[in-house]
């Protein structure tokens, strides 16, 4: 219930400032643009699970265009002297003074966790090796529901429209793809956690055998912050 309580407040936060702003310069429209996208991603925390971008073709996102990249630096500078805008900032985006930083890319992937319904989860280490994976089939029984959940971070920037794209193959050919939109996200020291909507495994004589997967995690500005491949092996039970 705090949860859902901070998001009204924020949201009622929002619509004070829009009005408040109405005839400020095109600055301040980029900024609530950020903001408000932002804002979205805090409510979407309170969600169980996220939801798909789609499953199969990418034609429901070809016409979708990402908002201007703007720096973190920026947000935090624009309408320095404007009270309630400045409250408004540090509440969406809190101090980033002490986010750590690790180094690297500004969005580091630390593990994927293959997570079924029912069963103990396996997780991947996405900070080592990447090459194992692919040779270690994780061993799963037919017909099996589960979700695919990635934990991360991100350290300086804010950003916009990370994505999970991944594609299964069988004997060389691909059988399967999917596409989520995981969102947007402000520098946190903390992790977080993104999980897909449930998916079920192959199930049949037919279909058992090993699939390898082809994963990859990018944003709207076409960064890939990692590549990998891992592999599972769909037989009758879990041993």
């Amino acid at each position: 219930m705090k949860g859902h309580a901070c998001v009204i407040l924020l949201m009622c936060l929002s619509c004070v400032c829009a009005t408040a702003l109405q005839e400020k310069s095109a600055k301040d429209e980029l900024l609530l643009e950020y903001l408000r996208q932002y804002l979205t991603e805090l409510k979407r925390g309170d969600e169980p699970e996220a939801v798909p971008a789609q499953r199969g073709t990418e034609e429901l996102t070809r016409d979708y265009k990402p908002p201007k990249e703007v720096d973190l630096q920026t947000l935090q500078e624009l309408d320095a002297d404007d009270e309630t805008l400045v409250k408004y900032k540090e509440a969406l985006l809190g101090s980033t003074a002490d986010v750590l930083d690790e180094g690297g890319q500004n969005v580091l992937l630390k593990a994927m966790v293959f997570a079924p319904v029912d069963h103990e989860e396996t997780v991947l280490d996405l900070t080592g090796d990447l090459s194992q994976f692919k040779h270690r089939p994780i061993v799963v029984k037919e017909g099996a529901e589960y979700k695919i959940k990635l934990i991360f971070r991100v350290q300086r920037e804010i950003v916009s429209g990370l994505r999970y794209f991944e594609a299964h193959y069988r004997k060389g050919i691909r059988v399967n793809k999917a596409n989520f939109m995981v969102g947007n996200y402000g520098p946190k020291t903390e992790e977080h956690i993104f999980q897909s909507p449930v998916d079920e495994l192959p199930v049949g004589m037919m279909r058992r055998g090993v699939y390898i997967v082809k994963s990859k995690f990018t944003d709207d500005d076409k960064n890939i912050y990692l590549e990998w491949e891992w592999s599972f092996s769909v037989k009758r039970d879990w041993e």
